[in-house]
């Protein structure tokens, strides 16, 4: 059985046509890289949110948030809840 909805990049591949909505998608870019990575590896893990919320010490709902794009957490957040996952976050400037 197959997942319904559509996949981001099909919708990304679209919305990056426009200019105005490129230029704040790459201000955001980073933002919307560590959610992916971190919905992907909850999904390898084969796990709800409510697994990493008990791990990290929150609430479901704040995962929830988190992936959907309306939580900006601070960075503490995220490392715990990559560790949450068996992940950890490398940071880099380029």
């Amino acid at each position: 059985m197959s997942k319904a909805g559509v996949k981001f990049g099909e919708i990304e591949k679209r919305l990056l046509k426009d200019e105005e909505f490129k230029a704040e998608f790459e201000k955001l870019k980073p933002r919307y890289e560590l959610i992916a990575q971190v919905v992907d590896a909850r999904n390898k893990l084969n796990i709800t949110q409510e697994e990493p919320a008990l791990r990290v010490g929150t609430r479901k709902s704040n995962i929830s948030r988190f992936e959907s794009g309306s939580y900006n957490p601070p960075l503490d957040f995220g490392i715990r809840l990559a560790k949450s996952l068996g992940k950890e976050v490398h940071i880099s400037i380029e």
